[in-house]
């Protein structure tokens, strides 16, 4: 008989951890005993569950590089004595955290599944029953000795998607998460369906811990009418290392000379600037069109199809363990834990 799976769960905080308070009727965060009494199914699964939570649970607006680094030296101290990990955690930041733990939990052989939930465990119309049993499972699952989703991702709402790839689209509905530019990993109705073909192979490679990030870095979303106050004022933050640029489309960004005098003063100064595209599903496409072209012409690094959430977790990462803009860039035209799509024509 095959071994059981074990499955570590990890209580972060956020959403999933709140429940009504009979008195008052507002919704407050519970201890974890509580919370788990709430799902008494997860102890019908067939695995060897143990649960550790955070001393204080925070509330995922509150999320940071320090906790997604005390997050990955946490699965890296238990790597060897579990099977598989679930985070439960607040849905806001989670596609942030899943991307930072990609890069994070380098030579990763083992399921580390995200989830958390719309409406908190304590109301009747709950998400998180389903979403917890199932993300469960998935850690939990195996083929011949081996798990079926050796990397990060996020499970929400019936569907399981790689971390690095992931965005939150919806405040309101349960499908709060989508991944435009790469297929879902696992689908959940009477049985889980898993893609195969999109799941990351095993990596042969032992565990490698990265937490050298750097915070220093801006997002610059372009719009009409923006100033060259404004664009001047970002990139003379005192101690700013990259900027991240969402840009319009394809990659398109204004030609105006004032514009291009900006960015051309800020990568004098040693900033790294990375352009992606504000649009949700797509690719920066440089050259495509002339306000492509004026930015291709100069040392921006094409950001091509991430998300705004694996592009910020990316250039930490780069900034904190390169030593030069040409190794930087280097990295932007890699894919390291399956973030992006490099077009053949840049490989």
């Amino acid at each position: 008989m095959a071994q059981r799976s074990s499955v570590l769960l990890i209580y972060t905080g956020g959403t999933i951890g709140m429940a009504k308070d009979e008195q008052s009727g507002l919704l407050k965060p519970v201890n974890f005993d509580h919370l788990l009494s709430l799902v008494p199914e997860v102890r019908q699964i067939d695995c060897e569950l143990s649960t550790m939570s955070f001393d204080t649970p925070i509330d995922s607006s509150n999320m940071s590089p320090e906790i997604w680094g005390a997050l990955a030296q946490l699965i890296a101290t238990h790597y060897d004595n579990y099977d598989g990990f679930v985070i439960l955690h607040g849905s806001d930041t989670m596609a942030f955290t899943a991307s930072a733990l990609c890069f994070m939990l380098q030579g990763l052989n083992k399921p580390v599944i995200l989830t958390g939930s719309q409406l908190p465990i304590g109301i009747i119309r709950t998400d998180g029953k389903e979403n917890i049993i199932t993300a469960i499972e998935i850690a939990a699952a195996k083929k011949n000795g081996l798990p079926l989703v050796p990397e990060v991702a996020i499970y929400f709402e019936y569907r399981l998607y790689r971390g690095s790839r992931t965005y939150k689209s919806n405040a309101a509905h349960f499908d709060a998460f989508h991944s435009p530019n790469y297929p879902e990993l696992a689908e959940a109705g009477v049985h889980i369906n898993y893609n195969h073909t999109a799941i990351r192979k095993p990596d042969s490679r032992p565990l490698n811990l990265c937490l050298k990030f750097e915070p220093n870095i801006v997002i610059l979303k372009l719009f009409p009418g923006i100033t060259q106050e404004v664009v001047t004022a970002i990139f003379n933050i005192e101690g700013l290392k990259g900027v991240i640029l969402e840009t319009y489309g394809s990659g398109n960004a204004p030609n105006q000379p004032w514009f291009l005098s900006c960015v051309s003063n800020a990568l004098a100064k040693g900033l790294v600037l990375v352009n992606i595209t504000q649009c949700t599903s797509g690719a920066v496409e440089s050259g495509r069109y002339e306000t492509t072209s004026e930015l291709n012409k100069t040392a921006v690094i094409n950001g091509h199809d991430m998300t705004t959430e694996a592009s910020l977790a990316k250039l930490m990462y780069l900034l904190g363990s390169c030593h030069s803009r040409e190794a930087i860039k280097k990295g932007f035209e890699t894919s390291i834990c399956g973030e992006v799509t490099i077009p053949a024509s840049n490989e």
